[in-house]
């Protein structure tokens, strides 16, 4: 059994440290942000509790004509379907401006979610970890520090079981093109990538957003499941619209991973009726969670 690594993405006591950072925004990206950061404003005025970048390009990963722009808006009561409307209005506006970026994904919390008791560890843990404050109150502050337990790991990806099914109706509905089947390469590849990360990352002891390196950890745990999941981690960066990978991935490696996950981290909280159970942090944006938390 391999050693754990020391203080990997943790602070000196072992907390999580935050990502990302406005001065790892590269240049070429920065008038990107500022736009948005305008338009949020103007969009949602008084009605803004506080804004936030997160994925590839605060992390200064992103590539030019490659990457999105992720953003988090959250108001001061539970979004509308006219905010999410808004939204996705400002991003189609913000991405046609700039070919800098491929995409704008906003997601859309109330505050009140945002610092909820159920959120703690989901949703909390990924304004306060992974989320670079934009505008606004930054409500990392009202937040506990994360270490990278079991019980982040179970209340993060232990939700895998249920989500199957709906990826199997996906998988099925979708025509057999690139065009359909890249999109749904891309997040299940990432989404298996993070949930095979986070089952080990208690014992490999700290925290990583890049896809390698969560693989790398896995295989250190799991040597017979290793290749499966690295190649998850290229489909992630590079999908191709492969019909078979989708199928591997919802008859073997998740089924397997779901069991192994209960086993070692129990399953994630039951969520309340009408909790939407997997709003996706994808490309499209709006959290859905059957897309990708881990931008490009």
């Amino acid at each position: 059994m391999p050693e754990a690594v020391p203080s990997r993405g943790l602070d000196p006591l072992g907390f999580i440290e935050r990502e990302g950072s406005h001065a790892r925004v590269p240049p070429v990206f920065r008038p990107v942000v500022a736009a948005a950061r305008d338009r949020l404003l103007d969009v949602f005025g008084a009605r803004l509790d506080s804004a936030y970048l997160y994925g590839s390009i605060p992390r200064g990963t992103a590539r030019v004509g490659r990457s999105d722009l992720d953003v988090v808006v959250v108001l001061r009561e539970e979004p509308a379907d006219t905010d999410r409307e808004a939204a996705r209005l400002l991003g189609e506006a913000v991405d046609k401006e700039f070919p800098e970026i491929d995409g704008v994904g906003t997601l859309l919390y109330s505050r009140a979610r945002v610092l909820s008791e159920l959120e703690r560890y989901d949703i909390g843990w990924f304004v306060a970890c992974l989320c670079t404050p934009l505008l606004g109150e930054d409500l990392a502050e009202f937040l506990p520090r994360y270490r990278p337990d079991s019980l982040l790991a179970r209340e993060t990806n232990g939700d895998l079981a249920p989500l199957l099914p709906r990826w199997r109706e996906r998988i099925a509905a979708a025509d057999d093109t690139e065009e359909a089947l890249r999109p749904l390469v891309r997040f299940m590849s990432r989404h298996l990538v993070r949930t095979g990360f986070t089952l080990v990352m208690p014992r490999w002891n700290g925290w990583t957003s890049d896809l390698r390196e969560m693989a790398e950890a896995f295989a250190g745990y799991y040597p017979e499941r290793a290749g499966q999941l690295r190649r998850a981690a290229e489909s992630g960066y590079e999908p191709v619209g492969d019909r078979a990978v989708l199928w591997s991935y919802v008859d073997d490696l998740g089924p397997w991973l779901a069991a192994e996950y209960a086993r070692v981290h129990g399953v994630k909280a039951p969520s309340p009726e009408g909790r939407n159970q997997d709003q996706d942090r994808n490309h499209e944006g709006d959290r859905n969670r059957e897309q990708d938390q881990n931008r490009d």
